[in-house]
């Protein structure tokens, strides 16, 4: 049976997951509910347990196909192999028996910047800090130069709460996995070239692949 589950989303969660300092809700706030089946109540919810409260959101602003999902899966790459396909937008985490978990992803907005071929994770960050790339601030000097030198971790990152680098042949492709600051992108060519989630499905995948796991990128 489908269970179906109430949950707030964005700053309104965090407003009334706190208490005042008199021990009533602070029921001034902006209340946000939406009501989604499970298991994406619980997969897309906000999550307080980390340094920076991570925003619920409404997926159903996002085509279902994108949201994370347990699927049959064909190739023959071993599991725990991860693969992203930038033409189907969908990044997968092969497991064992012919499945696979699959994940929405948000893909470089022209095809030049969209990374090819294998590589593996080398390393894993938490809110990691960002730095644009010369190239962005080249491209894009009123966007990226207030920021050129660097970000630290938290919400107003790009690389939102996890970051897992791709890295071919020992060297750093400077293509990421990464969170998002615009997780309505997801399934759409908006990127500079890494691949983008949906903050709560980063840190899921985080979570289950160690450095040393192979990346394959078609498309």
């Amino acid at each position: 049976m489908t269970t179906r589950r109430l949950f707030l989303i964005g700053s309104a969660a965090l407003a009334l997951s706190a208490c005042s300092s008199t021990g009533k809700r602070d029921l001034n706030a902006r209340t946000n509910v939406i009501q989604v089946d499970e298991p994406w109540a619980s997969y897309y919810s906000m999550k307080t347990d980390e340094p920076f409260p991570v925003p619920g959101i409404d997926i159903r602003k996002i085509p279902q196909q994108f949201w994370r999902q347990d699927v049959d899966y064909a190739g023959g790459e071993k599991p725990g192999t991860i693969v992203v396909n930038t033409t189907e937008r969908f990044l997968y985490l092969v497991q064992p028996g012919g499945r696979a978990i699959r994940y929405g992803v948000g893909v470089g907005r022209e095809e030049g910047l969209n990374f090819r071929g294998s590589a593996v994770i080398a390393r894993k960050a938490e809110w990691p800090r960002w730095t644009p790339t010369a190239n962005m601030i080249k491209t894009q000097p009123e966007r990226y130069g207030p920021v050129a030198a660097g970000m630290e971790g938290g919400l107003k990152n790009p690389l939102g709460p996890r970051a897992l680098y791709l890295y071919r042949n020992g060297k750093d492709t400077h293509f990421r996995l990464h969170g998002t600051l615009e997780p309505y992108t997801i399934g759409q060519s908006v990127s500079s070239g890494c691949i983008r989630l949906i903050n709560q499905d980063i840190i899921d995948l985080y979570s289950r692949v160690p450095t040393g796991t192979r990346v394959i990128v078609t498309g």
